[in-house]
C-alpha cells in the first residue's frame, strides 16, 4: 500500500514528537472500492450484496515492510462491480482509513465470485 491515511499520519508523528498516546487497533480489516479515496478519506467503498470488510493480518516487520497473509473476502450475492483500490481501517464498519493503495488491475466481481489476496501480494510500507 503505498498512501497513508492523513488520520494515521497525523497519529504517528503526534506519538513520536509531541508524546500523545496512539491506541493501536485490535484488528484492522481490508476494505474495497469502487472509487479510489485520497489520504483524506472519501471514495466509494463495496456495499451490500454480500459485501464486508475482511479481517486482515500480517507478517512481522522487515526494513519498514509487512506483508499481508491470505486476505479472502465473503462471497458476492450480486456484482460488486470493477474493484479500483483497497484501503485498510481499524474497524469492520466506519472507523479510519489507515492507509489505501490504487490497484495494479481493477478485478471485476461478479454473482458467486470470492476475491481473495494471496499471502504476500498486499504489503504496507513506511518509508
Amino acid at each position: 500500500m503505498s498512501e497513508m491515511s492523513d488520520f494515521l499520519e497525523n497519529a504517528l508523528v503526534n506519538a513520536v514528537f509531541r508524546n500523545t498516546a496512539y491506541t493501536s487497533p485490535p484488528a484492522v480489516y481490508a476494505a474495497l472500492y469502487t472509487i479510489d479515496p485520497s489520504d483524506s478519506g472519501g471514495g466509494t467503498e463495496v456495499a451490500g450484496n454480500g459485501y464486508a470488510r475482511a479481517a486482515i493480518t500480517f507478517t512481522a516487520p522487515s526494513n519498514g515492510m509487512v506483508a499481508a497473509n491470505l486476505t479472502t473476502f465473503p462471497t458476492a450475492t450480486a456484482a460488486w462491480n470493477s474493484i479500483t483500490a483497497m484501503g485498510i481501517f481499524d474497524t469492520t464498519t466506519g472507523g479510519n482509513l489507515l492507509v489505501w493503495t490504487p490497484l495494479d488491475t481493477f478485478k471485476y466481481v461478479g454473482t458467486n465470485d470470492v476475491l481473495s489476496f494471496p499471502a504476500g501480494s498486499v504489503t504496507v510500507t513506511f518509508a
